[in-house]
Parts: C-alpha cells; structure tokens; sequence
C-alpha cells in the first residue's frame, strides 16, 4: 500500500506519518518544508504540488492524505492565496487521481468551519461558512464527493475540530490560540487571548484527530457513500474551562492575558460548538480525549 501524504511537513501530516510507518506503509512525502526527519524508506519530494504532482501520485499511488492547506486567519488575510491552495490545489490532485483511472482512497481534511454561526450541529446540519477558509473547505467537500460519485476516488472526508495542544510557535490559524493559552503558560511564557474567556469551541487532542485520519483510510471502500463527509468527534469547552483545566494541571494562569481581537473574534465566533457525531461514532471513529487527558498528553509529549 503507496500512501501519499501532501502537506506531510506540517504538525498533523508528520504525527499521521509517523504512525502510518510504525505499520510500515510505503510513504511519499510531499511539502514545500518537508519533515525533518522522515521515517526510513519514504519518498520525499520538496516543492509545491504543481512541482511534484507528477511523482507523488503514481498508478502504484493506493491512498491520498491531503493534508495541505492555508489555514483560517491566513486564508482569510490573503483571498487569492486561500483559493490558490485549498481550492485550486485540491482539484489539481484530484484531477491527477482522475488523468490514473486507479481510484485510490482519498482522505481530505474539512473544518468545522464550513457551519457557520449556528447552534448545534449534527450529522444533517447544511454548511453556511461565514469565512473564506469555510467557504473553500465547503466548496472542497463537494468536490471530493463528486469525483467520488464519479468513480474516480474513494473519498472520505473529515471535518476536524480545533486541535489543542498544537506543538511549537503559534501559526495563522484563528483559532491558534487555543492551543497558546495552554502550551505557553505550560512553558512558563504569556499568552494573549484574543476572544471571551465565555466562548464555546469544538476541539480535539493531536491524538484523536491522527487517529481519525487514520481510522478514515481503514474505513472499507465505500464507507462514506453515497455522501462522503461526517464530522470527527470532539469535546466542547469554554475558554474559562480551558485555563481552569490549564491550573488544575499546575499551569500558572495569571499568564494568560484576554485581549479582545475582532478579527479572531468574527472568525472564531463564526464557528459551532456544539456537536453531535453518530455517524462517525457508528462507523468505530473513537471518542475525543477529554480536556484533562489533553493538557496531560502535551505535558507527558515535553
């Protein structure tokens, strides 16, 4: 089994590497950055997806990862970008699985960012992004369900919540501080804020959402038909319950610092957090950590 990861250089794509070699999968790894350090035996290919799309997706090609992506803030700060990578990109390596005729597996990474500023969520709950990131997210749904109805993929696509704990500095997501109001405290470092300490989110541990990307390539051929997309499980907190947690884990709170930001704000504030997920839970997706085991798992990662 040839498994492509694109985006392989980033945070999810070198943990769902890591364990997809522990099982000893043949890996191509494609990233402008790629990992640093690639499990022995995997291909890497260093550039864009124009520059490598040749090489990476072969007819011995059995699964796709696609992992990469220009996240929220910076999709939304740079409009021709955003649609340039998470838009146009996308139909690049799908157009590439179509020119192949081999129908590979096709796990494609959505956001709960395709909602809208709804209420709750459940499986039937119809996308209304109020977001550039969304809207491209939501148009790329569409699309991997179609060329899956078309027979050219086997797409399976997962919504993921916020991840928390992120490793490392913070990035242009919206939501990065979600993981900064942890991870820096935790390094004896300030972090600010930039939304209501009452604001609810949707999130996930690093851990659960490898898992479900992986869980996602095991599903059999055809799991998800004949609509292709479901919402990975996660935890809903308050930022309040997230720095409480933050303390209780010996965490020093008086480093975080709430200053408020409209910009994050309206993104953020767009975004649902309160999720119901049967359908991925009827199809062996596991239960998302808890926020304890969280905080925990970062600090046992240091």
């Amino acid at each position: 089994m040839t498994i492509t990861i694109t985006g392989a250089g980033g945070f999810l794509g070198q943990r769902v590497t890591g364990l997809l070699a522990g099982r000893g999968a043949d890996l191509v790894l494609v990233d402008p950055v790629p990992p640093s350090n690639p499990p022995a035996g995997a291909k890497v290919l260093k550039g864009n997806l124009a520059e490598t799309l040749q090489e990476a997706i072969t007819g011995d090609t059995t699964a796709v990862i696609h992992l990469a992506a220009v996240v929220s803030a910076g999709a939304e700060a740079d409009f021709g970008h955003g649609y340039r990578v998470n838009l146009a990109g996308l139909r690049m390596v799908l157009e590439r699985c179509r020119s192949l005729a081999t129908r590979p597996k096709f796990v494609f990474t959505s956001s709960l960012a395709v909602f809208g500023a709804v209420d709750r969520v459940d499986d039937t709950t119809a996308t209304m992004p109020q977001s550039s990131y969304g809207t491209q997210k939501a148009i790329g749904e569409l699309l991997v369900n179609d060329y899956s109805r078309k027979g050219h993929i086997d797409g399976r696509t997962l919504r993921l919540p916020t991840v928390a704990i992120r490793p490392g500095k913070p990035n242009a997501a919206a939501s990065s501080f979600a993981s900064g109001i942890l991870r820096e405290p935790l390094a004896g470092e300030e972090s600010i804020c930039p939304v209501s300490p009452d604001l609810a989110l949707w999130i996930a541990s690093p851990a659960s959402v490898t898992k479900a990307l992986v869980h996602a390539l095991d599903l059999p051929d055809d799991a998800l038909a004949p609509w292709r997309v479901l919402n990975v499980p996660g935890i809903t907190v308050r930022v309040r319950q997230m720095v409480a947690a933050l303390g209780k884990a010996g965490g020093d709170t008086s480093l975080v610092t709430f200053r408020h930001d409209p910009a994050i704000d309206a993104i953020v504030g767009s975004w649902p957090a309160l999720f119901e997920t049967p359908r991925a839970l009827a199809l062996g997706f596991p239960p998302a950590d808890d926020l304890d085991t969280l905080i925990q798992s970062h600090i046992d990662g240091l």
